[in-house]
């Protein structure tokens, strides 16, 4: 199972893009981030010609999320992440398919921090590692794929100097994330790459791709229940460097469902 995470940074825009990774990759799931639709604005019928079905959540001008799936649809558990009933951002959606929990997530980004903007994204990372518990205390499979908004490590941003103050890379940020994984989740590129410098993210300004000047702020973090499915991680950097891309590139994992006895 090929199950990658992919920040579109608008999806009307990038469908055209979209369609031919779907293609060239084809991979089993798909989980996207910041769609910057209305709901009814998804192109559902681009997506399903393509050979896939979706899930999603939308909203105006920011955020949306959305789930893909190739062969067959996935059945929806979670719209949105539980813990504020308040909070109307399209940020979050979970759903099974073919034995395995998917979670798509877009953290908020934060900035400027200190500010409500950060406090809020401090509140929603709380609200994740309550909902990632829960998950897995379930014992089921689950692989959590999406844009967190965060640099884990210095290993994780080119001149980590310069972000010492940014809220992808304060401290409490950090921290969050590594109580996160501290739960028994695997961050799969990492596991598999300990020493090499990734990145998934590339700013459009002062030719950051060019210069491979990135971050690593999308993550697939899978269960001990998933985590012995893990075959290959890494970044499809080839999509970046096409003509009006998104700032991310499709990050991945290759999962053999078969050491986990399931098919």
């Amino acid at each position: 199972m090929l199950v990658v995470t992919y920040n579109v940074n608008g999806i009307s825009s990038r469908l055209s893009a979209l369609l031919q990774y779907l293609e060239e990759r084809q991979p089993d799931v798909l989980c996207l981030q910041e769609l910057k639709a209305v709901h009814e604005k998804f192109p559902e019928a681009a997506i399903r010609d393509a050979g896939y079905h979706a899930l999603w959540i939308g909203q105006k001008s920011w955020n949306g999320v959305a789930i893909l799936t190739r062969e067959g649809p996935a059945q929806e558990v979670q719209r949105g992440l539980p813990g504020d009933p308040s909070d109307e951002q399209s940020r979050y959606l979970e759903a099974a398919y073919q034995g395995v929990l998917v979670g798509c997530l877009y953290l908020p980004n934060g900035n400027p921090a200190p500010g409500p903007k950060f406090d809020y994204k401090l509140a929603w990372f709380e609200r994740l590692i309550q909902r990632a518990q829960g998950l897995l205390d379930t014992g089921v499979p689950v692989v959590l794929a999406g844009d967190y908004n965060v640099m884990p490590t210095e290993r994780d941003v080119y001149k980590p100097e310069r972000w010492l103050t940014d809220a992808l890379f304060r401290p409490e940020t950090r921290e969050a994330f590594h109580r996160l994984v501290a739960q028994g989740w695997t961050d799969s590129l990492r596991h598999l790459h300990p020493d090499e410098t990734i990145y998934t993210f590339w700013d459009y300004f002062r030719d950051a791709f060019g210069r491979d000047a990135g971050l690593r702020i999308d993550h697939l973090l899978l269960s001990p229940a998933l985590a012995p499915a893990l075959k290959a991680a890494g970044v499809d950097k080839f999509v970046r460097a096409r003509e009006k891309p998104s700032d991310h590139a499709p990050t991945w994992v290759e999962l053999d469902l078969s050491r986990l006895g399931q098919g």
